[in-house]
Order: structure tokens, then C-alpha cells, then sequence
């Protein structure tokens, strides 16, 4: 087998050597894209903030019935993919007269706006299981996983588009403008 390369893998950190060599030839032969595309062949469709807060909305009630509400689920430009946040999931704590108002929010990269729904619900079951589980720990993942039965092997394409855009690949699900 083809020894890979040591290079800057900051998507596919931890994945063994096997499939680092893999991504590397995938990626030599420009087939990365081809290959998600024949996946996934569509983006979403969830175009605004209220749809996105709906659908977030229903993976919660589906599974985490008993976890605090959220105030707010949005498409947020500002998240940067260079510092690792795909989305965020916040406390806001305000006061209000002698009371302590909690609120949660969600954000999600704006670059998934335009990217497959399995893609989509990835990002928000990871958020999702914030609510129950703070860190990045055994029980976190199985929650994920509980919730999203393909969760590792989604996080895994979620990272190798990265990785992808990452090569100066082209956003592949991006939709030409007037087209809804």
C-alpha cells in the first residue's frame, strides 16, 4: 500500500493511515466531489432561519423531549470552518428584574445552507446533543449516535467535503441564484 503523505489532514485528525491514503489518492484523481455528489445529489432546501429553527425544532421533540427549550436555531455566516465550529450551541444568561433568564441558541455554518440534508442533520444532532452532554466525551458520541444512526459515517463525509473545499475544490450543492 501507498505510504501517505505527512500533511496538515486538519478535518480528518485521528482517522487511520488506510483511509488518510484513500482521501489523498481521491484527492489526487479530483474524484472527491464526484463521488459525494453521487451520495448526495441535492442540497437541503431549508432556505431560511425559520425552517432551519423548525427542523431543528423536530429532531429535538423526536429525541430530546425533556431538554430545555431553544430560543433560537440560525444559518450564521460568521462561523468560520478554519476554527473548527460547523455550529455552535450557546447558554446566553441574561438578567431580568431579580430573575436569571436562560436561553439557548444554535448556529450553524452558513455553508451548510447549501449542502445535503443528512450533512444538515449531522450538524444539528451534534448541537443537539449539547444539551445533554457539554464535553466531546464517550456519552456525547452515543448520543449522537442514538440519534443519528449514521452519525459517524456522516461526520466522516461532513469532514472529507471539507477537506475537499480545503484542495480548492468547488462548493458542490451551492444553487445559482433565482433558482427557487
Amino acid at each position: 500500500m501507498k505510504t501517505v503523505a505527512i500533511q496538515n489532514w486538519k478535518f480528518l485528525q485521528g482517522y487511520p493511515l488506510e483511509t488518510l491514503a484513500q482521501v489523498e489518492q481521491m484527492l489526487a484523481d479530483e474524484r472527491v466531489g464526484t463521488w459525494l455528489q453521487h451520495k448526495y445529489p441535492q442540497a437541503h432546501g431549508l432556505r431560511t432561519d425559520r425552517a432551519l429553527y423548525d427542523y431543528v425544532q423536530a429532531l429535538k421533540q423526536e429525541h430530546l423531549r425533556g431538554a430545555e427549550p431553544l430560543s433560537k436555531v440560525v444559518f450564521d455566516s460568521k462561523l468560520q470552518i478554519v476554527q473548527h465550529a460547523l455550529g455552535t450551541h450557546t447558554n446566553i444568561a441574561r438578567v431580568q428584574g431579580s430573575k436569571l433568564k436562560a436561553k439557548r441558541e444554535i448556529r450553524i455554518a452558513a455553508l451548510f445552507k447549501d449542502a445535503p440534508e443528512p450533512f444538515l442533520r449531522m450538524i444539528a444532532v451534534h448541537e443537539l446533543a449539547h444539551l445533554r452532554e457539554r464535553e466531546h466525551n464517550r456519552a456525547f458520541y452515543q448520543l449522537c449516535a442514538h440519534m443519528e444512526s449514521d452519525y459517524q459515517q456522516l461526520e466522516f463525509e461532513v469532514r472529507l467535503y471539507l477537506t475537499h473545499l480545503d484542495h480548492g475544490g468547488v462548493q458542490l450543492w451551492k444553487l445559482p441564484l433565482g433558482s427557487l
